[in-house]
């Protein structure tokens, strides 16, 4: 089986690593592609192949469409535009590949937009924190002003965004000279945003939030079709170099099942939530691709990608008990990416 992945994150090394020690069929032959000759990517591919740097829309379709004929591709694991490529994965069937499409293109949009997706999910579904969206300084006042009644701090976040960017804490007590020095990440004077708003009365679509103070978990999962195949969580150490948790947390379990059933999820995607001021998880986002912690999930005994394929060629799952309890981590490791001359 020949799974292709366009260019990604470099993250995707420890799903490249998974898929190839699946127990499926004939094995499997990871062909990678990417813009950057030197991507970490390729050391954990079986073919490396270089992708031609500006190409989008219409025109990186026609590349796709061409590079799985060239390449006897089975099947096609969309990053890079994957929302045109799964909205024409009929042409990719037409040429022998079957694209993994993690949602229809339609909740791939909606699962970008944390404004949208926050407005729109049932509670009967997943439980999500209070927000308000703004697009102005005065409907920024009026959110903040709103949302201090009922919570103890708050936090803002643009409605698009990855990796948690722009993600700051409000904080109503030290100015920017104080997190300067004392090496604050993630926190912004409330005072000092709202001053900047005085030149930029109008912005694209920020979201004013309660800030969740309590456990974090991540959890990486494996589905078809709208099926949990298998979810495993991992809940973060609030001190840094002290790990993860393989954890089992029921209101997290039911949340994950209700989402997969709902947005249709399939392939490999990842779900965070954080808990509130009272200890309650609350649904923080949908990643709708494997998570950089992909790996250390996997450590609790179930490879996620074996699963899936197993799933997708038709194979009886025979999926193993979770080792829960286990504190796991990753650590670096020094390579060679490609010589020089």
């Amino acid at each position: 089986m020949r799974i292709w992945f366009n260019k990604t994150f470099s993250s995707i090394t420890a799903v490249f690593n998974n898929l190839r020690q699946a127990r499926v069929g004939q094995g499997v032959t990871i062909v990678s592609t990417h813009t950057n000759p030197a991507a970490s990517v390729f050391l954990a591919a079986d073919e490396a192949w270089h992708e031609p740097p500006g190409l989008v829309g219409a025109a990186y379709l026609d590349w796709c469409l061409n590079f799985c004929q060239q390449h006897r591709i089975d099947y096609f694991w969309p990053a890079k535009e994957a929302v045109l490529i799964v909205r024409h994965q009929a042409d990719f069937a037409q040429v022998g590949t079957q694209v993994i499409a993690i949602a229809s293109p339609e909740t791939l949009t909606l699962l970008n937009h944390k404004g949208e997706f926050y407005r729109t999910v049932p509670f009967s579904v997943a439980a999500v924190m209070a927000c308000i969206a703004v697009t102005d300084s005065n409907g920024f006042d009026q959110a903040v002003a709103e949302l201090s009644q009922y919570h103890a701090a708050l936090c803002v976040k643009p409605a698009v965004s990855v990796f948690g960017l722009g993600f700051r804490i409000l904080d109503t007590q030290r100015d920017s000279i104080t997190h300067l020095l004392d090496g604050v990440e993630y926190e912004i004077p409330l005072a000092e945003l709202r001053a900047g708003m005085v030149h930029t009365p109008t912005f694209p679509e920020l979201l004013v939030m309660e800030h969740l103070p309590g456990e974090e978990w991540s959890v990486d999962c494996a589905g078809r079709n709208g099926q949990l195949l298998c979810a495993i969580q991992r809940k973060k150490h609030p001190q840094a170099g002290y790990g993860q948790e393989i954890d089992n947390n029921a209101a997290i379990q039911g949340m994950v099942e209700r989402l997969t059933v709902y947005y249709g999820l399939n392939g490999l995607f990842n779900i965070q939530f954080k808990a509130n001021a009272a200890g309650e998880p609350r649904l923080l986002e949908i990643n709708p691709r494997p998570s950089g912690g992909f790996g250390m999930a996997c450590m609790a005994g179930v490879n996620l990608a074996e699963v899936f394929l197993q799933n997708l060629q038709g194979e009886t799952l025979n999926i193993a008990p979770l080792r829960y309890g286990l504190r796991v981590s990753e650590v670096s490791t020094p390579v060679v990416l490609q010589p020089l001359s």
